[in-house]
């Protein structure tokens, strides 16, 4: 196991999690004309580790949702460290569903360790949250892209992940667990991280290969944030692409195509 090259499961871990990798805010503002931001689940309050609203692809009027993480440990406070909260599930779900009903394409950016999981959030129902989103989203009618920018963790993921075509940053990871969780329940060894890193296939080449994912976005030598020109540019071209071929399916057509993606997911 070549755990300190470069291209080790391990380095990519260490890379998505890097406080100067370009963050959800970031990509929003440089490849959205005209963004507006939205607040509130309309039941609780307003989750700041989502960022979301309305904005202009090129000539596209979409919806965007993203997961934020801070760049420092005040923001990082703010945001929650990128997990999170119940309201902040049911923020993106309702912002989906006003999508729906406008007929605005959806962007979610996903960059999470995982859903919050302290007692006020079971207590406002963090597991029905993240379920009632895989329900629903499953059924809106309008073409939806996700694009993991950076960690991909558990169901903080997932609940932003139902969609039309995944994009994954080439750096980014995602998985049902940290390698962190994964070897201390498996293996009882923290220490075997790097290991479990390798054997978990959380990278993005991994993913593809599974058909979990659709494209790999390739980054330059050492991380995204080395060019972030570039790879804005690049992300808005497959979003742009990506619509273009999405927006003229029949509706039940697209239902059916997301269906049928999940099912063989893994074959």
């Amino acid at each position: 196991m070549n755990e300190n090259n470069e291209f080790s499961a391990w380095n990519k871990v260490k890379l998505a999690r890097l406080l100067e990798r370009p963050k959800a805010d970031e990509y929003i503002y440089n490849i959205l004309d005209d963004f507006i931001e939205f607040h509130g689940d309309r039941c609780f309050g307003d989750d700041k580790s989502i960022i979301a609203g309305i904005g202009v692809l090129n000539d596209i009027k979409v919806t965007v949702i993203g997961q934020l993480k801070g760049k420092t440990l005040e923001e990082n406070i703010v945001r929650n460290f990128g997990m999170t909260k119940p309201e902040g599930f049911r923020k993106a779900l309702r912002l989906m569903k006003q999508a729906e009903k406008f007929n605005r394409p959806i962007i979610c950016f996903v960059d999470t360790p995982g859903a919050f999981c302290d007692i006020d959030a079971e207590k406002r129902g963090q597991g029905e949250a993240i379920a009632r989103n895989l329900i629903e989203i499953m059924g809106i009618k309008v073409p939806i892209v996700s694009v993991v920018i950076g960690e991909g963790g558990s169901g903080g993921a997932l609940a932003l992940s139902i969609a039309d075509k995944i994009f994954m940053l080439e750096n980014s990871i995602y998985s049902v667990i940290s390698p962190e969780g994964f070897a201390s329940i498996l293996w009882k060894d923290i220490k075997r991280i790097k290991e479990a890193a390798e054997v978990m296939k959380i990278t993005a080449n991994d993913l593809y290969g599974f058909n979990i994912i659709d494209t790999v976005v390739k980054e330059p030598l050492g991380g995204a944030q080395n060019s972030k020109k570039n790879i804005f540019k690049e992300v808005k071209n497959l979003l742009v692409s990506a619509f273009d071929e999405l927006c003229i399916i029949d509706k039940e057509q697209l239902l059916k195509s997301r269906y049928e993606k999940y099912r063989i997911v893994g074959k």
